[in-house]
Parts: C-alpha cells; structure tokens; sequence
C-alpha cells in the first residue's frame, strides 16, 4: 500500500528493516502476515457495529452480524466454551471488562502478585482498577510453584468475589484443578487469564481452564498466535456453584460480561479486527497451525536445555510451555544490561522480575524469552541453538563494542546463511 506521507513511509520502511534482520524474542510479539495487514484495512473498518449481533443500534448490520456470529462460534468451539465475547479490545480492557461484569467496587478479587509473574491488570498500584477493586495477591514457593497454601489462606480470609490465575511470565503449567476446589470453598468465580498461552490451549497442547471447572478465561487475540491485537472472553454457563445473589448466578455470567464490554467499558467494535479474528480462529483447527504450536514448544525446550548447558540459572530449571526465564540475581548485571546489549547485537528481548527480586522495577534481575515470533519464521532445534550461541556471546562479551559489531553483523546474516522463510 502506498503511503503519500513519507516522514511516515520512511518510519515504517526502517521498521520493517528492522524486524527483518532482527531475531524477535520478546514475549507477546510477533510476526503477523501480509494477509492478516491486509484484512485490518478491509472495508469493516468503515462500518461502526454498535450492540451485538442481531441487536446493533445502527442500521443496515447484515453482514457485520454474520461475521461478529461466525468468530463467536468459532471461538467457543476451539475453547469448549459456552459463550464468547470477541469485542474486547485488548489485555487490559478485556481484564478490565470481566472484573466490571463479576464485581462492585470495592469488591475483594485474589490475583497473582506482579513481583510473582503476574500481570499489571492483576493487582498493580498503579492501575485504574486498584482503585476501583481491593486486591490481594498470591505468590509462589521458593521452588517458583504457586502458593496454594497462601491460595487457600488469604481465599477464607478475604472472600474474594474472583480468584484469578493467571501469568505474565510463568513458565510452568498451573495446576487450575486446585483453584477450582479453592474457589468453591468461599463462592468465588475461577477465572483463568491466559493471554500468553491461549493459542497452546487452542492447539490442544496445554491444559484448558474451561475444562478444568473454570467459570471463565481469556485471552488475547496476538502474542502467539500472531494475529491482530484484541481479545475474547469465554465463559461457562454449565458449572455448578452458583453464587449467593440470584441476580448473579453463574447462568447469567455471559449476559453480564456483554454487558460489561458493551456499554459498560467499550463502545463500538473494531470490525476489521474482528474479521481477522474471524480468520484466524478457523486456522487455529489446521495442522499447520497445530504443528506450529508443537514447534515452538519444542523450541523451547531446546533453548532451555542449551542455556542449562552453557551453566546459566533458568527460572524454575526449564518450561512447560513457550517462554524461558534467565535469572541474573547471582551476577553484577541485570536484565536491564542483558537487554540493552542485545538490542545493540540485533536481538530483543524483555527484561522482568523475579519472585522477591532485591533489584528495582526497571532493572530487574531477570530476562524473559519466547519462541512463537522466530518459530513464524521457520526456526526449528538448530536456529535455537543459534541464537542462544549469539545470546551468549553478547553477554560474555558486553563491554567489547568491536566484537558487538561482528555479533551484530553475523546476526544480520543469519536468515541468509539459515535460509529461513
């Protein structure tokens, strides 16, 4: 598409560049194709789709409801979910979105600590919704497991109207049995964020919440699954457990979290989002997709075990799922540095913290890694242990601009000598 404004064309040029020669391991990136740009710059994009299907406030809605119903459809079939809400425009506004469907304010809501791997939208002091919603948080052991006994304890003392499980950077399964028996002791709805995970869960490859006894989940529409940034809240209407207030029964959990989307924190849909939603659903049940799925978990376990190999400490020894955790609480550098020395190398990654990490927000002692982004691109067990031979290197040779320059150089090469489509 041709761009008239050149300040602009040129930005998007370099980025382009950029992303190019760059290898991508920050988690919730990734690599969306041609088809999918396309799509978001479809004609839906014109039209405003006020309310829900079959019930817009705006005329002539014929094919926006057919298309907000089939990714509906879709969405709860992949996810054996009863209802799907497939407006939410993303992470936060989604959290944001389920906590207004479920709770008053004030209201008490049990959620992953931030400095435990969980997410802003989860507790963090500096958010809206702390101060709307009165959090208490959860961490885990010191083997890096979740807490339950901690769980269990601050449910029966808090009574939370929602227990939430969910991670911003966990890389092991969580048992989501426990919470439900958990949250059917005090009456709290089980909702389970797995915005980083819910592409696995599609693909059959790790656990599904809803399966598991969970009221409701969600997750986003990007990340690893690398399509258009957005969200779907699913929910079950079929879980015993009702809570106390007829007017809040689990039955009318779908009814309240439409509500709470539209009009309680959005307003209209973005449609051409949703078509490729749309799409994207219907491609999450091939085998391509499935076997993309398997590649990037098998990816990472192939950095895991060749970072274990080259003596640095992995987060919880290794991973159950896309994404390796670097802990650099034992060196006289920080994820910070780790970071920036990579950036200058061609490689991005994320800083992040660590359960009762001594160091400060922004240089914490810890880097978070995933697979889904170079996975999209082809890389399979050899360009893993690649690119954890060009990590490794950047790092022992941090201080050295002139040996950065080659590890730069040979990093923008890679694709060439790799071949990798």
């Amino acid at each position: 598409m041709q761009i008239n404004d050149n300040e602009v064309a040129r930005l998007i040029a370099w980025e382009e560049t950029r992303q190019n020669e760059g290898i991508e391991l920050i988690a919730s990136e990734n690599y969306q194709s041609h088809d999918v740009l396309a799509v978001q710059a479809s004609v839906f994009a014109n039209k405003y789709a006020e309310w829900y299907p079959w019930k817009r406030y705006y005329g002539w809605q014929e094919f926006t409801d057919q298309l907000e119903s089939l990714a509906i459809e879709r969405a709860k079939n992949i996810f054996h979910a009863d209802h799907a809400n497939v407006q939410a425009l993303s992470w936060a506004a989604a959290n944001l979105c389920f906590y207004t469907a479920c709770m008053k304010p004030w209201d008490n809501i049990l959620g992953l600590d931030m400095w435990h791997w969980g997410h802003l939208t989860h507790w963090a002091p500096i958010t809206f919704i702390s101060k709307v919603f009165n959090f208490f948080w959860y961490g885990t052991d010191k083997d890096w497991k979740i807490d339950f006994n901690q769980v269990r304890t601050l449910a029966h003392e808090h009574k939370p109207k929602v227990i939430l499980a969910g991670f911003s950077a966990y890389p092991r399964e969580l048992e989501y049995e426990k919470f439900v028996e958990i949250s059917k002791e005090v009456w709290a709805i089980a909702y389970a964020d797995v915005s980083h995970i819910g592409w696995f869960i599609a693909a059959g490859l790790l656990k599904n919440p809803l399966d598991c006894g969970f009221h409701a989940m969600m997750t986003t529409t990007h990340k690893s699954f690398r399509w258009p940034r957005g969200a779907i809240i699913l929910s079950k209407w079929t879980v015993s457990n009702p809570l106390k207030a007829p007017e809040e029964t689990i039955e009318n959990l779908p009814t309240r979290i439409d509500r709470a989307v539209f009009p309680g924190m959005q307003w209209g849909p973005h449609m051409n989002t949703i078509a490729w939603t749309t799409v994207a659903l219907k491609e999450a049940e091939t085998e391509s997709y499935k076997n993309y799925a398997k590649q990037a978990l098998l990816n990472a376990q192939i950095l895991a075990e060749e970072f274990l190999s080259l003596g640095y400490s992995l987060v919880t020894w290794g991973t159950d799922n896309h994404m390796i955790v670097l802990d650099f609480s034992e060196n006289d550098f920080d994820g910070n540095d780790v970071e920036k020395v990579l950036d200058k190398i061609g490689i991005s990654v994320s800083k992040s913290l660590i359960p009762n990490d001594k160091r400060p927000a922004f240089k914490p002692s810890w880097v978070r890694i995933w697979t889904p982004a170079m996975t999209t691109r082809g890389c399979k067990e050899e360009e893993m242990k690649k690119i954890v031979h060009f990590i490794d290197q950047g790092i022992k040779n941090r201080n050295n601009e002139n040996e950065l320059l080659k590890l730069r150089e040979e990093v923008r090469n890679f694709w060439l000598n790799y071949k990798i489509s």
